[in-house]
């Protein structure tokens, strides 16, 4: 139910329909395991080469590329009732679900560990651009159903985590704020530049993380708990995965405040920040050797044998929420639950027919005759769970 496709140079893994946290994390780290597997049959064929693959944002000489999150908005809220509300997250959101990153780009302190490596990058308050004059809050509207029903909110902003604790904060606080935002709740704190507030709050080596606000200067800490106090007031006991949220956030913004580094078996940037500094304490070097860089790309390698996440990750020094035999499950079965089930059956069983595919629609074709499934009639778990019983229930593609 997932895509895997090559996007202007590069691999890119988009997963299936997620309705669940964990769902979702499941299969983002199926999709390494794909992207991997591709890697090394490609390393196959080269023969006296081999293909690596790293899942972090950037080259270090001032290239950038994106891990985007997608969330369905109703169409009724307005979009202006969004931007307002998503800058002064989106700029503080990286004290929790920052990946971690050494050095300034382009041209800048290469010595200087900072908490995000999207930070640098970005220009714009609001905008549809994704490769020039990149805005923290992305207008781009494909929802990919209905769109007299929904609006897409493209993300752009955001850290690829390899750290399945931090992508799943990362995407739950996110989901409860849009939640908020939805109802009409707005919160009060407004910053006067949140381009330039993303940026002192990645570099800032105090970890106080203050920035300028029209009211006067106030903690990235202290934002971020003005949403979770809002979703703690109305949004509390919706379910697991939102109380799952509230509780690991509220116990992440204190650890933050207390003693952020104590965070290391959770959070990407302060994992990889012990290893750095591990590395640069052993060696007897500075931050700014060349090698010191090298061991941050390193962090991001999906190749169980070779990356440095997951040998964090094997001695047991980082939380989980997935084991080896969910993310197993999820390289082949689709989310149950949503329209993607219906896709990932369909391409399984009738593989041989399949002329088109994509997030809204599946054309079979056989010698005589066509069909098209549209996925946007199959939007709720009711209905994917009665398509896929007729399904399974039909003896042959004409059936």
């Amino acid at each position: 139910g997932a895509r895997f496709y090559n996007d202007h140079g590069h691999p890119e893994y988009s997963t299936p329909e997620c309705a669940t946290l964990f769902d979702l994390v499941a299969h983002d780290k199926a999709g390494e395991r794909i992207v991997l597997a591709a890697a090394r049959a490609r390393s196959e064929q080269l023969d006296a080469s081999r293909v690596h693959i790293f899942k972090n944002n950037t080259d270090f000489h001032g290239s950038s590329y994106g891990t985007h999150e997608n969330y369905l908005i109703p169409r009724e809220t307005p979009f202006a009732q969004l931007l307002s509300g998503l800058l002064p997250f989106f700029a503080t959101r990286i004290i929790y679900a920052g990946a971690g990153k050494l050095g300034i780009e382009p041209r800048g302190d290469m010595g200087l560990y900072q908490l995000s490596q999207r930070a640098d990058f970005f220009t714009e308050e609001a905008s549809v651009d994704t490769l020039h004059r990149r805005p923290l809050v992305n207008t781009r509207d494909e929802p990919h159903t209905d769109p007299r029903d929904w609006r897409r909110l493209h993300v752009i902003c955001g850290d690829a985590n390899m750290s399945e604790y931090a992508t799943a904060l990362k995407i739950g606080t996110t989901y409860l704020v849009t939640s908020l935002l939805e109802q009409g709740w707005q919160p009060w704190v407004r910053l006067k530049k949140p381009t330039e507030a993303i940026k002192a709050i990645a570099r800032d080596q105090s970890y106080k993380w203050l920035v300028e606000a029209e009211t006067g200067t106030i903690g990235a800490v202290d934002i971020q708990r003005i949403f979770l106090a809002a979703a703690k007031d109305k949004l509390s006991g919706r379910g697991s995965d939102t109380d799952w949220t509230l509780r690991e956030w509220e116990r992440t913004l204190d650890a933050l405040e207390s003693d952020p580094l104590s965070l290391g078996d959770r959070l990407d940037w302060v994992a990889k920040r012990g290893l750095l500094a591990d590395y640069v304490e052993s060696e007897g070097i500075g931050w700014d050797d060349e090698t010191v860089q090298s061991f941050d790309l390193a962090y991001s390698n999906v190749d169980p044998d070779e990356g440095l996440y997951y040998a964090l990750e094997q001695a047991g020094e980082m939380v989980r929420l997935t084991d080896d035999a969910m993310v197993e499950a999820a390289m082949t079965q689709a989310p149950t639950n949503t329209r993607a089930a219906l896709r990932g059956y369909l391409v399984g069983r009738f593989a041989d027919a399949i002329g088109v595919v994509g997030w809204n629609k599946v054309v079979l074709r056989t010698d005589q005759e066509s069909w098209m499934v549209d996925l946007d009639d199959y939007l709720t778990p009711e209905a994917v769970g009665q398509a896929m019983a007729d399904l399974q229930a039909a003896d042959t593609l004409e059936d």
